[in-house]
This record gives structure tokens, C-alpha cells and sequence, in this order.
């Protein structure tokens, strides 16, 4: 009987040892899955986290658009505003403009009498000119027709004076 206990105890005990490597095993797969759970929980906190830091930045970002969207709309009053200011002196500059236009055409008339009286003194002058020029050389060829006379002169004065200085002293 001794053997038979022992046979059920070695049975019992390779029972017991299958049922606690089956436990292990079990126990193991539910510890990866306590570790992955726990792991997807702290993903899952900061994803949380990461929500929450984006959706305050966007709460930001939208109150930042929405004062600016107020500003805009502000400046857009301003604007139409001053467009229609700038409008109304437009007008004003354009009817200046017409008269100067006019004040402009009345001076290149004026520019383009002066400019031919201008072409007809200038010709005038130039005519002039060389008619001073003509005098000029016809004074020029005077004198010296004059030196060139006077020249002439004094050399017969020369021959008559030593001619009659001859005679005086021959005589």
C-alpha cells in the first residue's frame, strides 16, 4: 500500500506541478495584459493630455481670431471711411486737374509763340551777324588796302625825299 500512496502521491504531485505551470501560464498571459493595459492607460492619459493642451491652444487661437476679426472689422469701417473721404477729394483733384490741364494748354501756346519769336530773333540776329561779318572784312580788306596805299605812299615820299636830298645835295 506504501507503493500506491507513493505512485498517488508522485501522481499528485506531477498534477499539482502541471496545474501550477498551467497557473503560471495563465497568470503570465494576465500579467502582459495588465502591462499592456496599463501602458494603452498612460498612452491613452497623455493622448488625453496632448486633447487637452490642443483644445486650450485652439480656445487661444480662436479668442486671438476672434479680436482680430473684431479689429478687422474695425479697420474695414475706418476704410470705407477713408475711401470715401479720399473719394470726395478725388473729385475736388480732378476738377484742379481739368484747370491746370487747361492753364498747361494755354502755356504751350504761349511756349510756342515765344518759341518762334524766339527762332525769328535768333534769325534775325544771325543775319545780322553775318552782316557785321561781311563789314567786318570789308573793313578788314579797307585797311589794308589803306596800309598797303599808305605803304606805297611813304615809299614814293621815301624816293621823292631822297630824290630832292640828291638834287640838293648835287645842285
Amino acid at each position: 500500500m506504501n507503493r500506491i500512496i507513493q505512485v498517488l502521491n508522485f501522481v499528485g504531485i506531477l498534477v499539482l506541478a502541471a496545474l501550477c505551470a498551467d497557473q503560471w501560464r495563465i497568470n503570465s498571459g494576465l500579467q502582459r495584459q495588465v502591462d499592456d493595459l496599463n501602458q494603452t492607460r498612460i498612452q491613452q492619459a497623455a493622448k488625453i493630455e496632448d486633447q487637452e493642451a490642443t483644445i486650450k491652444g485652439e480656445q487661444a487661437d480662436l479668442d486671438e481670431f476672434r479680436s482680430r476679426l473684431d479689429i478687422a472689422e474695425t479697420m474695414l469701417r475706418k476704410a470705407q471711411a477713408q475711401i470715401a473721404a479720399d473719394t470726395a477729394e478725388r473729385k475736388v483733384l480732378l476738377g484742379q486737374r481739368d484747370q491746370l490741364i487747361a492753364e498747361r494748354d494755354q502755356l504751350k501756346k504761349a511756349l510756342l509763340q515765344w518759341t518762334i519769336a524766339v527762332a525769328e530773333r535768333d534769325k534775325a540776329l544771325k543775319d545780322a551777324s553775318d552782316q557785321i561779318q561781311k563789314l567786318a572784312a570789308a573793313r578788314n580788306d579797307a585797311i589794308l588796302k589803306f596800309n598797303d596805299l599808305a605803304t606805297k605812299y611813304n615809299a614814293i615820299v621815301k624816293q621823292l625825299d631822297d630824290v630832292l636830298a640828291k638834287k640838293q645835295s648835287g645842285s
